[in-house]
């Protein structure tokens, strides 16, 4: 598959932006620290998953004080229907007391001190620094790695190699929103098992082919009549407190 030109991956970042100005992370989360933890339990789990389950949590627990507190028994009384929610209710807790012992209760934004505590890799540590800290870093999950290779805009083997070329290919301008706007486009129409190409605002940037047809298209290329749904129309998922 033939890697995209930077001038076509300046005109998919100026649509998909245009599409959706404003993109926000959907994990819910009230602080920094709440983000941390939201972004720490969405590994291997959907953020739909770990929203419906941390706003009790949060309710009690939004500081690194109070989840050390309320130990890991009971923060994993909270997150059961998250998986590996025992393991996740451990690295919560640990990290909670690391930020508490070694930062002065807060969230560092150095990506380095970010993936010194536990259960934070670098893809958690970059959400953060992007989300929290307004950083242009991106994050590579599942979604930005298959529209990534998919498409041909930074094809590679493993998420850094992913996220380098990324790096390397987006223009300045885009760097910080870049994260976000590849999730929902992977997320709401380059989806795993079948892009939603008919209805794709950068389809004809996309090296990914064959393009997939319009539901009810026949042999002689008509299409349905339902409509075509932007990304702006997904549901809208938006943090507890603005930033």
């Amino acid at each position: 598959m033939a890697k995209m030109t930077r001038a076509k991956a300046a005109e998919l970042f100026r649509r998909l932006a245009a599409d959706a100005p404003n993109p926000e992370t959907e994990l819910h989360y009230r602080n920094d620290f709440t983000l941390l933890v939201a972004v720490v339990l969405s590994a291997q789990a959907t953020d739909v998953g770990v929203n419906r389950a941390t706003p009790a949590l949060f309710e009690i627990a939004d500081t690194p004080e109070k989840m050390a507190a309320l130990g890991e028994a009971k923060v994993g009384a909270y997150i059961k229907t998250i998986g590996l929610w025992r393991a996740k209710a451990k690295n919560v807790v640990a990290l909670s007391e690391i930020l508490v012992a070694e930062h002065g209760g807060k969230v560092p934004s150095d990506r380095d001190a970010l993936e010194r505590l536990p259960g934070v890799g670098r893809k958690t540590a970059n959400v953060v620094c992007n989300v929290a800290f307004g950083l242009p870093t991106i994050a590579v999950d599942t979604h930005i790695f298959r529209v990534s290779n998919r498409t041909g805009l930074a094809p590679g083997k493993t998420p850094r190699a992913v996220e380098d070329g990324l790096e390397k290919i987006t223009p300045a301008e885009y760097l910080h929103g870049a994260h976000h706007w590849l999730i929902l486009h992977g997320r709401y129409v380059c989806k795993a098992r079948k892009p939603e190409c008919w209805r794709c605002a950068v389809a004809d940037l996309c090296a990914f082919r064959p393009k997939t047809p319009a539901p009810g298209a026949g042999r002689g290329g008509r299409k349905s009549e339902k409509p075509v749904r932007k990304l702006a129309s997904r549901p809208k998922l938006r943090a507890s407190t603005s930033k």
